[in-house]
């Protein structure tokens, strides 16, 4: 098995995406996208995120920038800064590709990557999810993962709080 560095797993834009996403059309595998802050990454992420990656050929992963996480979150979040966050995403094995987005949805970024999967957690109903709309026009799938019970980041910072 080949190992891949992080650094080259996680890409600054689309643009920068653009010809690998056009090499996956060309070879007809399957693009799978969710997205999220992935603040503190915890066994609940890692879990989704394989699941997600078992739904098709190359998991893509919008990343929440520090900017977006704050607005979103708060102004003391997010705990891990942008850079970090991206590295320790990318070093999993089942995440193929990372890109960070600036918005508060990943709207943009999903009509430019036009995944043919795209992967929310089940606490979202399909209305709900940005870009499920657009995906399903285009032929592509929404797909709604369980999320693991009591592991939340939330959880392990109130914990955390709470040993002091």
């Amino acid at each position: 098995m080949k190992i891949i560095s992080p650094t080259k797993k996680i890409f600054g834009d689309f643009n920068s995406f653009a010809h690998l996403r056009e090499k996956l059309r060309r070879d007809t595998k399957v693009l799978v996208f969710t997205n999220g802050c992935f603040d503190i990454l915890h066994r609940g992420h890692c879990e989704y995120l394989f699941r997600a990656r078992q739904l098709g050929d190359f998991l893509l992963v919008g990343l929440n920038t520090d900017d977006s996480v704050r607005r979103l979150k708060g102004s003391n979040r997010p705990y891990q800064p942008l850079e970090d966050r991206a590295y320790v995403l990318a070093s999993l094995s089942f995440v193929d590709a990372v890109i960070p987005f600036s918005e508060d949805t990943p709207r943009r970024l999903i009509l430019s990557v036009r995944p043919d999967v795209l992967v929310k957690g089940a606490d979202y109903d399909i209305s709900e999810i940005v870009g499920a709309k657009e995906v399903l026009s285009w032929g592509g799938k929404v797909e709604r993962i369980p999320l693991v019970e009591g592991k939340s980041t939330t959880a392990i910072v109130e914990k955390i709080r709470n040993s002091k």
